[in-house]
């Protein structure tokens, strides 16, 4: 008898069998196609924990440079709208309590300023360190916080602690001041005009010495040298 023959034979004596052993083949198939199913939905998972924790993290990095960004502009901003007192005269003299440091509210802007800058490194990657940068912000929102108040006071009160003989000597400075920085006026005329007008506001208005600075400086580019000829001190301010 061939082997196949006696396979034939055999199913055909026990061919109850073939029911269990499909069931049994079945439930093993079954098993292998959820254990497949399975380790295909935890690799998308680590999948996604992976680059999620990549993404996530770009993020934050991202986040952090804007805020060091952010906290950086504003503090230049602040300092930019300070440096237009500070150089600019007229508004100074519109608006004295900017640089009186008898007020409470400008000493308090120029120990904010003071603190900001004390925590601004050089190197503005070392404000990725979260503390750093935490300490910086504050300050910096102190010092934005501290102008605003200063400013508004400023312009509240603009020269009305001023008597209106000082009032006066100071529109009058304000004229000569104006003098003095016209490139058109010659030489003399914005000597002079800028010693008289330090002269009229002696005792009532201190000039920053940037300001001065800044207005000789003018003063000089028009002579191509100095402020004032090595020569001739007859016309410097101090003289």
């Amino acid at each position: 008898m061939r082997p196949v023959d006696g396979f034939w034979d055999f199913l055909g004596s026990y061919w109850w069998l073939v029911f269990p052993l499909s069931a049994v083949v079945g439930g093993w198939a079954k098993g292998v196609q959820r254990w497949d199913e399975r380790r295909r939905r935890d690799k998308i998972e680590m999948y996604r924990i992976k680059y999620a924790d990549r993404a996530a993290t770009a993020e934050a990095e991202e986040a952090l440079t804007s805020e060091i960004e952010r906290t950086v502009a504003v503090h230049d901003e602040t300092v930019r709208r300070w440096l237009d007192y500070e150089l600019d005269a007229t508004k100074i003299l519109e608006h004295p309590l900017m640089t009186d440091m008898r007020e409470q509210v400008t000493v308090d802007f120029h120990r904010a300023r003071r603190d900001a800058e004390d925590l601004r490194p050089d190197d503005l990657d070392e404000l990725r360190d979260r503390r750093r940068l935490d300490r910086y912000r504050d300050a910096v929102r102190e010092l934005r916080t501290r102008f605003d108040v200063a400013e508004a006071e400023a312009r509240r009160r603009r020269t009305s602690s001023l008597t209106d003989d000082e009032r006066r000597a100071v529109d009058r400075a304000k004229k000569l001041l104006a003098i003095a920085d016209d490139p058109a006026a010659s030489t003399a005329e914005r000597q002079s005009a800028y010693r008289r007008a330090t002269k009229e506001l002696e005792g009532i208005i201190v000039l920053p010495d940037a300001t001065t600075a800044a207005i000789e400086q003018r003063i000089a580019g028009a002579l191509g040298t100095g402020p004032y000829p090595d020569d001739d001190h007859r016309d410097r301010p101090d003289a």
